[in-house]
């Protein structure tokens, strides 16, 4: 029975549920809960899955694959070629030192130079998946860490592709006749001579590129003729897996073959609906994957070399983060910046397994190197959002914030009436609307980069954390009137509030909502002053689709008002309503359909009793017929 695939289900998915809510309930990152889980259900815990988690972590790679295609499906070649200083450039560096640094360091254990070569690939990669879900939960994808992280990762996604060209160069001609017979399920790489394994690589790419633009661009074109959404569905899961069959078949990472795939429709028509469709996918698979890798830690392996695979990893970790801090400090990062790159990518990522195993087939590792590198990258993903909280919770407020919060302080003692937390782009527009009607604000931004370069801009922005009661208490809140929170991170605002409620209630609290659900759990918070960002701008596209459609302004502009009205009433209504979906689907059918009937009536009244001569002649045709 504990053999079955339902089993083993019910299994992945219990261990998920508990262990990602209890560390979400201490405030830590879902990828630890999903390790842990993989680490207690796994074979050397609770036995509960078997063979070391091999298999199912081999199928669980299909999230790593889906991240990817979507990676590449946000990469357009014009916004590639914008960042390709900071992509080659930090991406370049960190690699290239990181292999320099590790290739001396395994020389100098004794491993062969081909071995250490390999190896210093790997350890040169970072996790994708681990970093990316990590810095999207934070909201920190804006950000200068964020930002520099991606262009590191990137680069590496990229070098992937020449390194596993360059691997086979490694093999000698016996060592790939061995790899042969070695494995059970031969690929195309294996049944070339060595000379043309590299050249396969290149072809595979290509074909890829050349497929994209002829083949996958024209097949989805034809399924979204059927109006069926479904199709699109299968449609989007045969793209991946056929591009990652392709890749498994000549025998390197299908991983690879998905970014390259998303990077080629990356300029298609089908960009948003493939992510849209995709997304609900990864995210599963991802989770899985984490928790594959969790039940892939060898504990007997550790047993046997406690000390020498503890000093290995903790030396690779050192290193890795030495390289990424200089690399920060280089592109002129500020401290807390490139404390957070620092610590984010110093594991060694997913794509070492298939560096690794690659390698292995070729017969240029052996089976205790394989097993011993398989538990260091495992464990080294294993420890980076625990490393991650220490930097965070310790290292951070001691160090990088500290530091930066210094200088503003004493700028801060002139507080103002305001406090504005977030000057993204949104906030920025407040903050300049304000003071071009001689309203000064005092803010508050999280990214120190941002804040350096907008005061060289002339604004007085300070950097810190404004979930900080001793920050806001700096910025003035005890004489403050209003806070303005304008940052998109609904978890902010919240922290915000709180304190707000329960120190300093007579600050009115004005705040930013990306949506309505925000919105719902913001009213049922006791919060009135909420602004939904795209309800003003999408009603002004509205408008001026109407005015040149014939409509009168001074009508459009009263409609306007009456709409924001009707749908403030409605947001507030539909707030307390039950969440169970298809309660709320058939009171939103009502709200919509009330809300027309009202505006219709309005709009009709307002036409023809008031202001029918402002119209024009087809307006007031129309509304006769009626």
């Amino acid at each position: 029975m504990t053999g079955s695939i339902l089993f083993e289900a019910i299994v992945f998915l219990a261990g998920a549920i508990l262990c990602v809510s209890i560390a979400k309930r201490l405030g830590l990152s879902s990828v630890i809960g999903y390790l842990l889980a993989g680490v207690l259900i796994g074979p050397y815990v609770l036995g509960f899955i078997g063979e070391e988690g091999q298999d199912i972590l081999h199928f669980a790679e299909f999230g790593v694959v889906m991240m990817l295609f979507l990676i590449g499906l946000e990469i357009e070649p014009k916004n590639f070629w914008n960042m390709r200083k900071t992509i080659l450039g930090m991406g370049g560096l960190q690699v290239g030192g990181t292999m320099l640094l590790s290739y001396l360091l395994f020389i100098g254990l004794g491993f062969d130079w081909k071995v250490s070569l390999v190896i210093s690939m790997a350890v040169a990669l970072s996790s994708t998946a681990i970093a990316m879900q990590t810095i999207k939960e934070k909201g920190l994808m804006d950000t200068t860490f964020g930002t520099s992280s991606f262009s590191i990762l990137l680069f590496q996604d990229i070098i992937v592709i020449f390194m596993l060209g360059f691997i086979p160069l490694l093999a000698n001609s016996e060592s790939a006749t061995t790899s042969k017979n070695h494995g059970d399920q031969a690929t195309l790489l294996e049944s070339l001579p060595m000379g043309f394994q590299t050249l396969a690589i290149i072809l595979s790419v290509v074909l890829i590129i050349v497929a994209g633009k002829y083949l996958i661009v024209p097949m989805l074109r034809k399924v979204a003729k059927t109006d069926v959404r479904e199709l699109l569905i299968a449609a989007a899961l045969l793209i991946v897996f056929g591009i990652s069959f392709l890749m498994e078949y000549v025998g390197i990472s299908p991983a690879l073959g998905a970014f390259l795939g998303g990077v080629v429709l990356s300029n298609s028509e089908f960009k948003h609906e493939l992510e849209s469709t995709l997304e609900p996918f990864k995210n599963l698979l991802l989770g899985l994957f984490f928790m594959a890798v969790g039940a892939s830690i060898n504990f007997i392996v550790i047993a046997k070399n406690p000390l020498t695979i503890g000093g290995v990893l903790i030396t690779i970790i050192v290193l890795k983060a030495l390289v990424l801090y200089i690399t920060g400090a280089i592109f002129k990062l500020k401290l807390d910046q490139k404390l957070l790159l620092t610590f984010s990518l110093a594991q060694i990522g997913e794509f070492a397994f298939v560096l690794l195993s690659f390698a292995f087939g070729l017969n240029i590792l052996s089976q205790d190197e394989m097993d011993m590198l398989l538990v260091i990258t495992a464990l080294s993903m294993s420890l980076t959002p625990i490393i991650g909280i220490v930097n965070e919770r310790f290292i951070l407020p001691k160090i990088g914030t500290k530091e930066s919060v210094k200088r503003p302080m004493d700028h801060i003692a002139k507080s103002q009436k305001i406090i504005l937390v977030g000057f993204g782009h949104f906030g920025s527009t407040i903050g300049r609307f304000l003071r071009s009607h001689g309203v000064e604000a005092t803010i508050l931004d999280h990214d120190s980069n941002r804040v350096d370069f907008l005061r060289k801009m002339g604004f007085e922005v300070y950097y810190g954390d404004a979930t900080r009661l001793d920050l806001l208490e700096s910025a003035g809140i005890a004489e403050a009137k209003i806070i303005i929170c304008a940052t998109n991170k609904i978890g902010v605002s919240k922290a915000i509030s709180k304190i707000v409620k329960e120190k300093y209630p007579h600050v009115e609290l004005m705040i930013r909502t990306k949506n309505r659900y925000d919105a719902y759990e913001l009213l049922n918070l006791g919060h009135e002053n909420i602004y939904r960002e795209s309800l003003d701008t999408s009603l002004v596209l509205a408008k001026d689709v109407l005015s040149k459609m014939g409509f009168r302004k001074y009508t459009l502009n009263r409609q306007v008002q009456n709409f924001k009205k009707y749908d403030e009433e409605s947001l507030r209504r539909l707030a307390s309503e039950p969440k169970r979906e298809e309660d709320y689907i058939f009171k939103a059918r009502q709200e919509l359909a009330q809300q027309e009937k009202f505006l219709n009536e309005d709009f009709k009244r307002g036409v023809v009793d008031y202001d029918h001569h402002w119209d024009s002649e087809q307006i007031r045709k129309i509304l006769n017929k009626k």
